[in-house]
């Protein structure tokens, strides 16, 4: 990717921004670290994916929309 980032603008690497706890609705609270560090805010839409080998996988749903762009923009180049 260019300037060497990846998907969302964010330098890469693994962060590590603490634990969140399942409470009796199913609901977590998302450490206010990595809030701040993805933009995100009181009512945004995540989208949350998996499976059984790699687990949970929590992005905002835009992130697929640039991957699709990408993805159709380099299969217009070819």
């Amino acid at each position: 990717m260019p300037g060497g980032k990846h998907i969302l603008g964010k330098p890469k690497g693994p962060k590590i921004f603490g634990t969140a706890r399942v409470g009796d609705r199913g609901q977590i609270v998302i450490p206010k670290e990595a809030r701040s560090f993805f933009g995100i805010q009181p009512g945004d839409t995540l989208l949350i994916l998996g499976n059984e080998e790699s687990g949970l996988i929590v992005s905002k749903p835009d992130v697929l929309d640039q991957v699709a762009e990408q993805i159709l923009e380099t299969m217009r180049k070819d």
